[in-house]
């Protein structure tokens, strides 16, 4: 964990621990989650005590994009430490314009692109992450690019690449390559039966 992700978890549970504040400073309901989620949506790496906050924090909807982060955005600023300084302003705007927009699946329908040509053109999915994500992943209070969770791009956009989470890379790799060398093969044989 990095020491900028390690200050950002020592801040929020400081709020919330029982031995070192009084009863009224304790933090409970949406408070308490607000802040975990914070804290866990910085990670790329979430264990199981993550999930009540995050079920809580992916629950919050709305009818268009621009009102569900705005919603999302209303919650995460209940933790109290959400406007101390400048950098965890900025975390919170990072974390909801790009927390479950950035992970593979997500990437892999939100990037498909259309490059037309004299012969109708093709659909191919972008090897370049969005903004939203490179603010978010890249924050200075994140640790997806450290922990090695951030998604990875696999082969190249003109053969079919897609987005695969960092833990399953290497076999995407594999089953790429492996499709492509069979392509290959399929190839030639047509070519030598068109002779």
């Amino acid at each position: 964990m990095n020491k900028k992700l390690l200050t950002l978890a020592v801040a929020v549970a400081a709020l919330s621990l029982p031995g070192q504040a009084n009863s009224q400073e304790i933090l409970t309901g949406d408070t308490r989650l607000a802040c975990e989620a914070v804290l866990c949506l910085a990670s790329g790496t979430r264990p199981s005590e993550c999930t009540p906050s995050l079920s809580r924090y992916f629950s919050i909807t709305a009818r268009t994009l621009s009102n569900t982060i705005r919603k999302r955005r209303n919650f995460l600023k209940l933790c109290p430490t959400s406007n101390q300084t400048p950098e965890m302003a900025s975390l919170i705007s990072a974390q909801v314009n790009g927390a479950g927009r950035c992970d593979a699946r997500s990437l892999n329908v939100s990037l498909v692109m259309w490059r037309s040509s004299w012969d109708g053109g093709e659909r191919y999915i972008s090897n370049r992450m969005p903004d939203y994500c490179a603010v978010y992943t890249g924050h200075a209070y994140t640790d997806f690019e450290s922990s090695g969770t951030m998604p990875r791009y696999v082969g190249t956009q003109e053969n079919g690449g897609f987005w695969a989470e960092a833990k399953d890379y290497e076999r995407a790799l594999a089953e790429y390559n492996t499709r492509l060398e069979v392509e290959r093969q399929r190839n030639r044989n047509n070519s030598w039966l068109q002779r």
